[in-house]
């Protein structure tokens, strides 16, 4: 018998940074408080793309 034990994903802490990177870079800008979500939204995106095309490759390397 095999004992085979979950990897555990953490994920969740890229995209925790970049929203929290996003809404620091709006309200460092500040020039508008519709700015700031935007900013946040955006650093969404970026965590995803990050997390999908440079960390998933890294096991395969």
């Amino acid at each position: 018998m095999t004992h085979h034990e979950e990897e555990k994903s953490y994920d969740y802490i890229y995209y925790l940074v970049g929203l929290l990177s996003g809404l620091f870079t709006g309200i460092v800008i500040d020039t508008s408080f519709i700015l700031i979500p935007i900013l946040g939204i955006v650093g969404l995106l970026f965590a995803g793309f990050f997390l999908n095309v440079f960390v998933r490759g890294r096991g395969k390397a």
